[in-house]
């Protein structure tokens, strides 16, 4: 391997998903992808699941599987198929009884996160992914451009949830990553949890959705929308927020860095005075995880590059009395950003 590891161990999860197809279950029983730097790949599954892995992209790959029965040590069993390693990298979202009974068993070996192998790939999403993270953001869009059905006053935070949770089903996910709904106050908070407040006239409401479709691909998108008329001040710093977003997305390109982006929406909310009132990054990167790298972060020094795939997300908040976020997908192509979400960007009256 180019660096210098001897074997990858993979669990299951978003990571071996990506390298193989196979959406594994994560279970007690052991599951792991062993990648060889003298050896071709194999795929330790118990015979429970042998079915499962050979109906999967498996077969299609030509992978070895290994099935193990309930009798068998799974991590002996891995281990000599790994053989002698010096260098062993490993998911980074392995259990960590698993890590550590791999290390019992190979006390000499050098175990490291397999991250930086795993992640250089899943950050540059090719063509077919592009596609998916397309079709994922318009299936998103559709379940704002419903909003007006289920948010009005006299309704709770839950309630609204409840229709909009049902919603990003019918509109072709598999299942739903997360509901926010935060009314008012509850604005103010970016992760706020759904409640049993009632939404009013007057109030603001942050709208944050997302969910999982059938390829394994996210979305996520943020729209802010207001139940008759907001207060002027709000309206005022919605405009500045507003600015700030489109400069962000337009500034997408190749070599770009991605704390070049954080900074030039931070600095416009700072021109008006509103740089403590933004208090989280503007964005994360997305694919078979809705949080992956690159994060769109100062700090972050890492240069964007044609494939990635994060969210544009400035926002505001004053708490206790309300808040503000616009979220759109941007893809980075060589000709700048390339949105996945095309819903308008302007405060949305119902």
């Amino acid at each position: 391997m180019s660096q210098g590891l001897d074997a990858m161990v993979v669990s299951p999860g978003s990571d071996l998903r990506y390298l193989t197809g196979y959406d594994a279950k994560p279970l007690e029983r052991l599951t792991a992808l062993l990648v060889r730097a003298d050896a071709d790949a194999v795929m330790v599954v118990p015979a429970l699941e042998l079915l499962a892995a050979q109906a999967s992209p498996l077969t299609d790959l030509g992978m070895q599987i290994c099935a193990w029965s309930e009798t068998e040590d799974p991590i002996a069993l891995s281990h000599g198929l790994l053989g002698n390693v010096g260098a062993v990298a490993v998911d980074a979202h392995m259990w960590a009884d698993r890590l550590l009974a791999f290390q019992q068993v190979a006390p000499s070996a050098r175990f490291v996160s397999a991250a930086s192998v795993i992640d250089a790939m899943r950050m540059r999403k090719d063509p077919q992914e592009i596609q998916a993270l397309m079709t994922a953001g318009a299936a998103i869009d559709s379940v704002h451009a419903g909003m007006a059905q289920w948010l009005r006053p006299g309704r709770t935070e839950a309630e609204v949830g409840a229709d909009i949770h049902a919603a990003i089903l019918a509109a072709g996910h598999a299942s739903v990553d997360f509901v926010i709904v935060g009314s008012g106050p509850n604005g103010a908070s970016p992760h706020h949890e759904l409640s049993d407040r009632v939404i009013c006239g007057g109030d603001v409401v942050v709208v944050d959705i997302g969910g999982t479709m059938p390829s394994g691909y996210c979305s996520d998108s943020t729209r802010t929308y207001v139940i008759g008329n907001p207060l002027p001040e709000f309206l005022d710093r919605y405009s500045v927020l507003q600015a700030a977003q489109a400069a962000q997305v337009a500034a997408v390109a190749p070599g770009r860095t991605c704390q070049e982006i954080d900074g030039i929406g931070r600095s416009i909310l700072a021109e008006a005075g509103m740089a403590e009132l933004f208090i989280h990054r503007t964005g994360h990167g997305i694919g078979l995880l809705t949080h992956e790298e690159p994060y769109i972060v100062e700090g972050n020094t890492l240069p964007l590059e044609p494939g990635m795939a994060f969210s544009i997300e400035p926002g505001f908040y004053v708490v206790g009395q309300f808040g503000a976020r616009i979220e759109d997908i941007v893809i980075c192509t060589p000709d700048g950003g390339l949105p996945v979400n095309h819903r308008p960007h302007e405060l949305i009256t119902l």
